[in-house]
């Protein structure tokens, strides 16, 4: 962990480009993940995934950030067969990497912010299920994943009385992006629902007995509501170093 800084060092895990076998694939994350996590105090650093280098990010950061992605958790790591494979995108060294970081993070304890897939992820490692394809599986839907920019909101959502999250919120509802077709199922004994869509599709999750380690599913770091920009402060203060 880093010692006698001011800014948290908050790892980030990237997306890849192309084929995991491809020479010239690249790691990449969007700016904006970075700025939110700057912004809030905190000092991004993006994990390229080196499983021989997991120990050694683990003592560099101070707070974990699992970023989404257009891809899928496999199903079996649910115990669960693929429903709808016409609609489903595997990066299994992504998901590899990001659940042993997870992992190592949670053993240590060090807070855990997942976006989109990274709530996803973290709502498989707590035991929950996942809705493989939200058109097909929730009748009366609504339209998760929309055509237009992230920077505009698309639907509305509902923050859980007594979570963590509108305790850092500061509101009870509001409107988000949404880029998912994918969603959690239900929770666990493990998890806290901390947020509902209209249609109840679950849009965020705490994981207990943890003093951080919330997931959302749309998009924060686009900062469409000035509430988002309280949940990367509330991520960074918590992976703060002791004095």
């Amino acid at each position: 962990m880093t010692q006698q800084t001011q800014r948290p060092l908050i790892g980030i895990t990237p997306d890849r480009s192309a084929e995991a076998t491809d020479a010239e694939a690249q790691y990449y994350v969007r700016r904006n993940y970075c700025n939110a996590v700057a912004a809030a105090g905190g000092t991004p650093l993006v994990l390229p995934y080196e499983n021989g280098s997991l120990g050694k990010y683990l003592d560099l950061i101070d707070g974990l950030l699992i970023t989404g992605g257009m891809f899928d958790v496999a199903p079996a790591l649910y115990g669960q067969t693929a429903r709808h494979p016409e609609h489903m995108l595997l990066k299994t060294d992504r998901t590899s990497f990001e659940q042993a970081m997870l992992q190592g993070a949670l053993a240590r304890r060090l807070p855990v912010l997942g976006i989109c897939g990274g709530m996803q992820l973290i709502a498989v490692q707590a035991g929950a299920e996942l809705v493989q394809h939200i058109p097909s599986e929730i009748a009366g839907a609504l339209e998760h994943k929309q055509g237009s920019t992230c920077s505009a909101a698309s639907h509305g959502v509902l923050l859980q009385k007594g979570s963590q999250l509108r305790g850092i919120a500061g509101v009870a509802e509001g409107r988000i992006n949404s880029l998912h077709h994918q969603s959690v199922k239900s929770g666990s004994r493990n998890l806290r629902i901390g947020a509902l869509a209209e249609d109840g599709v679950i849009e965020a999750i705490e994981l207990l007995d943890y003093a951080f380690c919330l997931g959302v599913q749309w998009h924060p770091e686009y900062l469409v509501n000035d509430w988002e920009r309280r949940l990367f402060a509330a991520f960074v203060e918590a992976a703060r170093p002791a004095a």
